[in-house]
Protein backbone atom coordinates (compact mmCIF):
# COMPACT_ATOMS: atom_id res chain seq x y z
CA UNK A 1 0.00 0.00 0.00
CA UNK A 2 2.60 2.43 0.72
CA UNK A 3 4.73 1.33 -2.65
CA UNK A 4 0.97 2.23 -4.39
CA UNK A 5 1.23 5.76 -2.45
CA UNK A 6 4.75 6.19 -3.74
CA UNK A 7 3.80 5.83 -7.21
CA UNK A 8 1.27 8.11 -6.93
CA UNK A 9 3.12 10.58 -4.76
CA UNK A 10 6.19 10.40 -8.27
CA UNK A 11 3.06 10.39 -10.46
CA UNK A 12 1.69 13.63 -9.20
CA UNK A 13 5.39 15.36 -9.00
CA UNK A 14 6.12 14.30 -12.34
CA UNK A 15 2.96 15.51 -14.10
CA UNK A 16 3.29 18.98 -12.12
CA UNK A 17 6.49 18.79 -13.57
CA UNK A 18 5.99 18.17 -16.95
CA UNK A 19 3.04 21.22 -16.67
CA UNK A 20 5.28 23.76 -15.16
CA UNK A 21 7.52 23.05 -18.16
CA UNK A 22 5.11 22.98 -20.76
CA UNK A 23 3.36 26.65 -19.63
CA UNK A 24 7.11 27.97 -19.30
CA UNK A 25 7.52 27.26 -23.24
CA UNK A 26 3.89 28.43 -23.58
CA UNK A 27 4.33 31.69 -22.01
CA UNK A 28 7.79 32.02 -23.94
CA UNK A 29 6.40 31.56 -27.52
CA UNK A 30 3.43 33.44 -26.60
CA UNK A 31 5.48 36.51 -25.85
CA UNK A 32 7.24 36.35 -28.95
CA UNK A 33 4.08 35.45 -31.45
CA UNK A 34 1.83 37.82 -29.64
CA UNK A 35 3.64 41.23 -31.44
CA UNK A 36 2.46 40.04 -34.59
CA UNK A 37 -0.73 38.64 -36.48
CA UNK A 38 0.77 35.52 -37.91
CA UNK A 39 -1.96 33.04 -36.33
CA UNK A 40 -5.07 35.61 -37.99
CA UNK A 41 -2.86 36.01 -41.41
CA UNK A 42 -2.40 32.22 -41.71
CA UNK A 43 -6.03 31.71 -40.78
CA UNK A 44 -6.65 34.03 -43.75
CA UNK A 45 -4.48 32.62 -45.63
CA UNK A 46 -5.33 29.06 -45.62
CA UNK A 47 -9.17 29.65 -45.74
CA UNK A 48 -8.86 32.20 -48.86
CA UNK A 49 -6.66 29.34 -50.81
CA UNK A 50 -10.16 27.43 -50.22
CA UNK A 51 -11.82 30.52 -51.28
CA UNK A 52 -10.01 31.18 -54.35
CA UNK A 53 -10.49 27.25 -55.48
CA UNK A 54 -13.96 27.35 -55.12
CA UNK A 55 -14.31 31.04 -57.48
CA UNK A 56 -15.68 29.98 -60.56
CA UNK A 57 -15.44 33.55 -62.38
CA UNK A 58 -12.40 34.46 -63.77
CA UNK A 59 -12.12 37.89 -63.26
CA UNK A 60 -13.20 37.47 -59.52
CA UNK A 61 -11.30 34.71 -58.81
CA UNK A 62 -7.60 36.85 -60.17
CA UNK A 63 -9.43 39.41 -57.74
CA UNK A 64 -8.91 36.87 -54.51
CA UNK A 65 -5.46 35.20 -55.50
CA UNK A 66 -3.76 39.37 -55.86
CA UNK A 67 -5.62 39.75 -52.30
CA UNK A 68 -4.08 36.15 -51.46
CA UNK A 69 -0.42 37.53 -52.93
CA UNK A 70 -0.40 40.30 -50.64
CA UNK A 71 -1.39 38.42 -47.54
CA UNK A 72 1.48 35.88 -48.23
CA UNK A 73 3.96 38.63 -48.28
CA UNK A 74 2.92 40.04 -45.16
CA UNK A 75 2.65 36.68 -43.25
CA UNK A 76 6.23 36.03 -44.74
CA UNK A 77 7.31 39.34 -43.74
CA UNK A 78 6.11 39.12 -39.87
CA UNK A 79 7.23 35.67 -39.70
CA UNK A 80 11.03 36.60 -40.67
CA UNK A 81 10.68 39.33 -37.85
CA UNK A 82 9.67 36.84 -35.40
CA UNK A 83 11.95 34.11 -36.11
CA UNK A 84 14.87 37.05 -35.85
CA UNK A 85 13.57 37.83 -32.53
CA UNK A 86 13.13 34.52 -31.22
CA UNK A 87 16.78 34.10 -32.35
CA UNK A 88 17.41 35.65 -29.52
CA UNK A 89 16.26 33.28 -26.81
CA UNK A 90 18.84 31.98 -24.68
CA UNK A 91 19.84 28.37 -25.79
CA UNK A 92 18.50 26.18 -22.94
CA UNK A 93 15.33 27.64 -23.06
CA UNK A 94 15.39 26.67 -27.37
CA UNK A 95 15.96 23.09 -26.95
CA UNK A 96 13.68 21.01 -28.05
CA UNK A 97 13.64 16.81 -27.08
CA UNK A 98 13.22 14.97 -30.02
CA UNK A 99 11.54 11.93 -28.40
CA UNK A 100 8.34 11.43 -29.17
CA UNK A 101 6.50 12.64 -25.71
CA UNK A 102 7.28 14.82 -22.56
CA UNK A 103 9.79 13.09 -19.95
CA UNK A 104 9.89 15.62 -16.95
CA UNK A 105 13.48 16.69 -15.66
CA UNK A 106 14.75 14.57 -18.75
CA UNK A 107 15.65 17.15 -21.29
CA UNK A 108 18.72 19.04 -19.48
CA UNK A 109 20.32 15.43 -19.12
CA UNK A 110 19.79 14.11 -22.79
CA UNK A 111 22.43 14.09 -25.09
CA UNK A 112 22.38 17.20 -28.04
CA UNK A 113 21.94 14.36 -30.47
CA UNK A 114 18.61 13.96 -28.69
CA UNK A 115 17.64 17.99 -28.85
CA UNK A 116 17.09 20.30 -31.46
CA UNK A 117 17.25 23.46 -31.50
CA UNK A 118 13.94 25.62 -31.85
CA UNK A 119 15.84 28.86 -33.27
CA UNK A 120 16.83 27.21 -36.18
CA UNK A 121 13.46 25.46 -36.66
CA UNK A 122 12.19 28.57 -36.62
CA UNK A 123 14.54 30.46 -39.08
CA UNK A 124 13.90 27.16 -41.29
CA UNK A 125 10.10 27.61 -41.75
CA UNK A 126 10.90 31.61 -42.77
CA UNK A 127 12.95 30.78 -45.77
CA UNK A 128 10.05 28.14 -46.91
CA UNK A 129 7.66 30.54 -46.26
CA UNK A 130 9.36 33.52 -47.79
CA UNK A 131 10.56 31.39 -50.56
CA UNK A 132 7.02 30.04 -51.09
CA UNK A 133 5.51 33.35 -50.99
CA UNK A 134 7.84 34.67 -53.77
CA UNK A 135 7.30 31.59 -55.54
CA UNK A 136 10.98 30.46 -56.21
CA UNK A 137 10.06 27.50 -57.65
CA UNK A 138 7.92 28.87 -60.48
CA UNK A 139 4.85 26.70 -59.78
CA UNK A 140 1.32 27.30 -60.62
CA UNK A 141 -0.72 28.74 -58.29
CA UNK A 142 -2.73 25.85 -57.32
CA UNK A 143 0.59 23.77 -56.39
CA UNK A 144 2.11 27.14 -54.77
CA UNK A 145 -0.94 27.09 -52.14
CA UNK A 146 -0.84 23.80 -51.60
CA UNK A 147 3.23 24.18 -50.73
CA UNK A 148 2.69 27.42 -48.66
CA UNK A 149 0.02 25.43 -47.25
CA UNK A 150 2.63 22.63 -46.24
CA UNK A 151 4.65 24.96 -44.67
CA UNK A 152 2.21 26.62 -42.67
CA UNK A 153 1.00 23.38 -41.02
CA UNK A 154 4.78 22.45 -40.61
CA UNK A 155 5.63 25.97 -38.67
CA UNK A 156 2.54 25.20 -36.53
CA UNK A 157 3.67 21.82 -35.81
CA UNK A 158 6.74 23.01 -34.98
CA UNK A 159 5.22 25.47 -32.24
CA UNK A 160 3.31 22.58 -30.84
CA UNK A 161 6.16 20.43 -30.57
CA UNK A 162 7.87 23.37 -28.70
CA UNK A 163 5.18 23.62 -25.96
CA UNK A 164 4.05 20.35 -25.86
CA UNK A 165 5.23 16.73 -27.90
CA UNK A 166 6.11 15.87 -31.06
CA UNK A 167 3.29 13.19 -30.34
CA UNK A 168 0.77 16.09 -29.34
CA UNK A 169 1.75 18.15 -32.50
CA UNK A 170 1.20 15.35 -34.46
CA UNK A 171 -2.34 14.94 -33.27
CA UNK A 172 -3.24 18.37 -33.37
CA UNK A 173 -1.92 18.48 -36.95
CA UNK A 174 -4.22 15.99 -37.69
CA UNK A 175 -7.19 17.02 -35.70
CA UNK A 176 -7.15 20.54 -36.57
CA UNK A 177 -6.61 19.76 -40.37
CA UNK A 178 -7.53 16.29 -41.15
CA UNK A 179 -4.12 16.06 -42.24
CA UNK A 180 -0.81 13.77 -40.82
CA UNK A 181 2.53 14.84 -40.49
CA UNK A 182 4.09 12.76 -43.02
CA UNK A 183 1.60 14.07 -45.58
CA UNK A 184 3.05 17.97 -44.70
CA UNK A 185 6.05 16.67 -44.92
CA UNK A 186 6.12 15.19 -48.13
CA UNK A 187 4.09 18.73 -49.23
CA UNK A 188 6.92 21.30 -48.23
CA UNK A 189 9.78 22.92 -50.43
CA UNK A 190 13.11 20.39 -50.97
CA UNK A 191 14.77 22.83 -49.36
CA UNK A 192 12.83 22.97 -46.47
CA UNK A 193 12.12 19.13 -46.02
CA UNK A 194 16.43 18.77 -46.40
CA UNK A 195 17.44 21.39 -43.62
CA UNK A 196 14.58 20.16 -41.55
CA UNK A 197 15.39 16.75 -41.73
CA UNK A 198 18.83 17.72 -40.95
CA UNK A 199 17.83 19.56 -37.48
CA UNK A 200 15.34 17.31 -36.39
CA UNK A 201 15.89 13.55 -37.69
CA UNK A 202 13.10 12.73 -38.84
Amino acid sequence: MEFLAFLALVSFGAYLAKTREQQRRIALLGTALGKYQIEQLMENLTEGYLRWLGEDDAERRAQVWNLLQTTEQSLASQFNSFAAEFARTSAPQAQVSKLPITIPFAQPLLPGRRLFDARRAFEIHARGIEASAQNKLGLSPKAKAYMMTAELYLMQHTCHWFCRSKTVASARLQARHQTSYRQVLDAVSPDTLRDYRALTGV
